[in-house]
């Protein structure tokens, strides 16, 4: 084991640490014995940088397949492109109004301590996708979300704009690996608002050339059907919402929906949240419930990790590689 993994092996014997260990296990347990792991990725993470370690955990094998938000598809290339224009403000709490007024006026969006620039980020790689969707407007061919940005990163359209090193874009990594992507809600996002506009104002003539989120459910099910045929498929969920919530859903949309018959069950799940256990909150729920709706077996091993997702990911991450 590297210095990382014995550190925390050593260390972290109780509680949430003690989870943390072996949510880590039987994650490296799974991969190793041939079984995929989908990741999902929800709130800012790509803004915290995950991919610092992700890029690695896919470059590594030990990612499968991603389902994300827009928020998180577009901010790790926003990173990737314009780092250096990004501000930290460590005493954000005690921002006054006017002083949230004063960022914005500059152009400098906020996601807790970190302020992502307006124009070199979120305009530079707009101005480089739109003409990715327009070209494909004129011809017709529908995509994916993700398929522009992976189109635009194999072009070298940004490379030109690189502020850090590719090798920690976990968006890269996924490109050159051809990772499966699914980013449900993708209308969310910056991307998404700005697609909406161009085709509100005509730029480009059919909405429908970005590829939609029932197309990538029924993209999503194919896959999971076809690997899981093969070899059991984990799900490491990292916070909550659509992300999580979108692709759980495959198992009980293939038994129930389709009358599909042997249809394997999640063979692990691992949730980090600091959404504590309360009434109706799915971010929430002890994977237990999940049981009732088909989605995990009582012999699924589950694992539930409140913290903060920024220290644990990076964590386990740093413990399947062997850090």
């Amino acid at each position: 084991m590297g210095a990382i993994s014995e550190f925390i092996r050593h260390h972290y014997r109780h509680f949430n640490s003690a989870a943390l260990v072996d949510a880590a296990d039987a994650y490296a347990g799974l991969v190793d014995a041939g079984g995929a792991m989908l990741v999902t990725l929800a709130g800012a993470m790509s803004t915290a940088e995950l991919g610092l370690s992700l890029a690695e955990m896919i470059r590594r094998g030990k990612v499968h397949a991603i389902c994300c938000t827009g928020a998180n598809l577009e901010e790790d290339l926003f990173n990737l492109v314009a780092h250096e224009q990004y501000l930290r403000i460590p005493g954000y709490r005690d921002l006054t109004a006017a002083e949230e007024e004063s960022l914005a006026a500059r152009g400098l969006n906020r996601v807790t301590d970190t302020c992502i620039p307006e124009e070199e980020a979120m305009r530079r790689v707009a101005g480089i996708v739109l003409q990715e969707w327009r070209a494909a407007d004129r011809t017709g061919r529908r995509r994916f979300p993700h398929d522009f940005l992976y189109r635009a990163l194999r072009s070298g359209a940004f490379a030109s704009d690189y502020q850090i090193d590719p090798s920690e874009s976990w968006l890269v990594a996924a490109c050159e690996a051809d990772l499966p992507l699914f980013v449900p809600g993708w209308e969310d996002s910056t991307l998404g608002n700005t697609y909406a506009a161009h085709c509100i104002d005509g730029t480009v003539k059919h909405t429908g050339t970005v590829r939609s989120g029932i197309e990538y459910m029924i993209d999503f099910v194919k896959w999971y059907e076809a690997v899981s045929r093969e070899a059991p498929v984990g799900f490491f969920q990292i916070g909550g919402g659509i992300a999580g919530d979108f692709p759980i859903c495959a198992v009980p949309l293939l038994e129930q929906d389709l009358g599909r018959r042997d249809v394997r069950k999640w063979g692990y799940f691992c949730q980090i949240s600091d959404s504590t256990t309360s009434y109706g909150s799915y971010s929430g729920a002890v994977p237990n419930e999940k049981i009732t709706w088909g989605k995990l077996s009582a012999a699924t091993p589950r694992f539930v990790i409140e913290s903060d997702a920024t220290i644990v990911a990076p964590l386990i991450f740093a413990r399947v590689l062997d850090w």
